[in-house]
């Protein structure tokens, strides 16, 4: 039996990866899980009571596009987020999780070719996977853009040449960025949707960690392209209440975009998609609206920031995260030193080489390790110690 030749050469995905370089090795002391971005703070306990009053909605297919009240819940959160007013009826739509969104409007928003070529997708390196994963099923040539520390974390879309500028069709971008932490400001964000106006492509602006931040409330790639008067199909916004709400087995994203992009990614849908049932739609229009338990959370994490400093201050090369939850940290070799810490105390982390791509010396995340900080605040100091004592 024949199989596509295009995803034969991808690399395995990161946790099975870890999971082979670990698993069969015994761990050095009591296991610390710091691998995964999973949430651990409590979400609301009324969600489940919204659930269970709807729960005769599982008896029904769910409305592919969102129902009504989750679009509205959605829109009056933008309004309140980012003072952008959006029409919940053509500018928004539900999402099962954003990975799904994420993948899907490169397929349904990528041409087959741009300027008589082959079509480019930019995404940042290091990245979410399904940023190469995408390009790659729609034939595009993913062209990975380093976020180094030379580079503020984030990659610089304005160092590739025009021959490739030219046939960008989609840019990835990830802020607050997985797994660095860091920013895109006002001015990046100006500079980025100039170019795309200039060279003709789509800002997909992947802003999942939007609402853990350790001070001021990151800008949003929407709320600059209105403040610039940007073509309304120039950028395209992703966000979920797997990381804002701590719900990711909710699985309930949204995307939101101009009117023609999101009709497409609609029509695709009604083939493809795969709908967050109803009785947790109504659990996340009820969740959009409320930013009490948003706010309790980011309290934690701002509390998790500054358990990190200071445990971590003093080691040299430390950078504390702007945002998002995650500790980009430097080391000589990801790897080495995921095993030696799992061997010699039990914390588990990532090697940061699993999220980029490149070859050996040429990998910008191979020289790091990422620390996901979601376990309450006694356990993730106690890990931070064990890691600062192993390694540093």
């Amino acid at each position: 039996m024949n199989f596509p030749e295009r995803f034969s050469n991808l690399p395995a995905y990161a946790f099975p990866r870890l999971r082979a370089l670990l698993d069969h090795l015994p761990p050095g002391g009591p296991v610390e899980q710091m691998t995964i971005g999973e949430p651990k703070h409590k979400f609301p306990q009324w969600v489940t009571d919204v659930i269970v009053e709807n729960a005769a909605g599982f008896n029904n297919y769910p409305n592919n596009d969102g129902t009504d009240e989750l679009r509205g819940a959605i829109t009056d959160w933008l309004a309140r987020r980012y003072d952008v007013t959006l029409d919940p009826a053509t500018q928004v739509m539900a999402l099962n999780g954003t990975r799904e969104g994420l993948y899907n409007a490169a397929m349904a928003l990528c041409p087959e070719t741009k300027n008589g070529q082959q079509p480019v997708i930019l995404t940042p390196n290091p990245f979410y996977q399904v940023y190469m994963v995408a390009a790659i099923s729609v034939g595009a040539e993913p062209v990975f853009v380093p976020a180094t520390a030379a580079t503020g974390h984030l990659p610089d879309f304005a160092s590739l040449s025009p021959k490739v500028l030219n046939r960008v069709t989609i840019a990835y971008i990830c802020s607050p960025a997985n797994p660095q932490g860091s920013v895109a400001g006002r001015d990046y964000w100006a500079d980025l949707i100039a170019l795309a106006e200039r060279y003709d492509f789509r800002i997909f602006a992947d802003e999942c960690y939007s609402e853990i931040y350790r001070n001021d409330p990151p800008p949003g790639a929407m709320q600059m392209a209105h403040e610039l008067g940007a073509d309304p199909e120039r950028v395209m916004i992703f966000h979920s209440l797997s990381k804002r709400s701590n719900l990711p087995g909710l699985r309930s994203g949204f995307v939101a975009g101009g009117p023609q992009s999101i009709s497409r990614l609609k029509h695709l849908r009604a083939y493809a998609g795969a709908p967050t049932p109803s009785p947790l739609q109504a659990a996340a229009a009820a969740v959009w609206a409320d930013e009490a338990h948003v706010v309790a959370s980011r309290e934690l994490y701002q509390e998790k920031y500054q358990i990190a400093d200071q445990v971590m201050g003093t080691v040299q090369g430390y950078q504390g995260p702007e945002a998002g939850f995650f500790l980009w940290l430097p080391v000589d070799d990801g790897e080495t030193a995921t095993l030696k810490l799992w061997q010699e105390t039990g914390v588990k982390v990532l090697p940061g080489s699993y999220l980029a791509q490149g070859e050996p010396g040429q990998n910008p995340g191979e020289g790091y390790i990422r620390v996901a900080l979601v376990a309450d605040k006694d356990s993730t100091q106690r890990a931070l110690i064990s890691l600062r004592d192993c390694l540093y």
